[in-house]
């Protein structure tokens, strides 16, 4: 990790204003949208703000009020958002999405990205010394794939080379709609990985991208390079594998779903909050999967993380307490400081 860190993480990517139905339905039967925002490195951000780090966001937006709207409701949030710019010839992107699981069938997403200010983002665009900052610099896989230029920008900072700063963690993000070739996706994902130190990849993302089957082991003998690898295994948990260590599961929470979208991202946050603490493996594994039960727990992308204090003494309990805990929305609620851990979470 940088010496010299200004801030904990440094995130950069594009950041979308989201328009979320009022109510479920089709996006051509759904008559009004709540505007919120969207973006996976963003997301982290302001889930590691929220959580009591320093973090800072860059990308690009364009010079409307959508991309006020972003930097405005982005920094509300504690991040540092000096380092975006503001593109006078290009949108700030937007999209809309239907109410449902993204992974059924009804679920639809409609994206006005295309030449979208972030899409211009570039080597010589973005001020490399903003990124090198941090003492994490936190990228994904939706960000190559929105131009060239962004492709060059994210494999320019994968590379490995002796002064390469900041730890560069990677969340492969697989959105194969994203690429003008689908084919081109998973190749390049996997390189840039390869070029990581800290990965985070689904399981069942592994499979669909590079044909990679047969669980945490398996993905980790395709990606031996970074020296911290996590796998997330949908509800049953996550792996980690480093380097030196034995792999590491630990089983996820069970949780009162309100909505999907976000989790991913939080529990990225989660563990990145964890490794900036230097806290072990299994530990850096539960402080996921608690900020992954905040954001299953509301409706939108973000979500109030649990208090440090509530959460770690959460992340302390044995196997058998923690498998019998159930969340429910308002469980990062504050919690009287004497209460017992088995007893906070509890819902009716």
């Amino acid at each position: 990790m940088a010496a010299e860190a200004v801030v904990d993480v440094v995130a950069l990517g594009e950041s979308m204003v989201t328009f979320l139905p009022a109510r479920p339905g089709r996006l051509a039967d759904v008559p009004s949208f709540d505007r919120g925002i969207g973006g996976a490195e963003s997301n982290v951000a302001c889930a590691l703000a929220a959580a009591g780090h320093t973090a800072r966001w860059v990308s690009r937006v364009g010079a409307d009020g959508f991309g006020d709207h972003l930097i405005e409701t982005i920094g509300g949030y504690g991040v540092d958002t000096s380092a975006v710019g503001r593109d006078p010839h290009r949108p700030t992107g937007i999209y809309f999405r239907t109410a449902d699981d993204r992974d059924t069938d009804t679920h639809e997403v409609v994206y006005y990205r295309a030449g979208s200010a972030a899409s211009a983002m570039s080597p010589s665009s973005v001020d490399e010394d903003a990124l090198a900052a941090g003492r994490i610099l936190h990228l994904s896989g939706i960000t190559p794939a929105l131009s060239a230029d962004c492709l060059a920008l994210v494999r320019h900072l994968c590379t490995r080379r002796a002064d390469r700063a900041p730890l560069v963690s990677f969340d492969v993000n697989h959105r194969p709609g994203l690429w003008k070739d689908a084919t081109d996706g998973p190749g390049v994902l996997l390189d840039l990985a390869r070029g990581a130190d800290l990965v985070f990849v689904g399981e069942d993302e592994a499979a669909a991208a590079w044909g990679v089957t047969g669980g945490p082991d398996a993905i980790r003998a395709a990606l031996p390079e970074p020296a911290t690898l996590v796998v997330k295994q949908g509800s049953r948990g996550a792996t980690v594998h480093r380097h030196g260590e034995a792999p590491v599961f630990r089983a996820a929470l069970r949780v009162d779903v309100v909505a999907p979208v976000g989790a991913g991202d939080a529990f990225a946050a989660g563990f990145l909050s964890a490794t900036l603490r230097g806290l072990p493996a299994d530990r850096c594994l539960r402080h996921g999967h608690l900020m992954a039960a905040a954001a299953l727990t509301v409706p939108g992308d973000l979500a109030t993380p649990p208090a440090r204090a509530h959460a770690d003494r959460l992340a302390a309990l044995d196997d058998a307490a923690w498998e019998t805990l159930r969340l429910g929305p308002g469980w990062t609620d504050h919690v009287p400081e004497d209460t017992e851990a088995e007893e906070e979470v509890r819902t009716p």
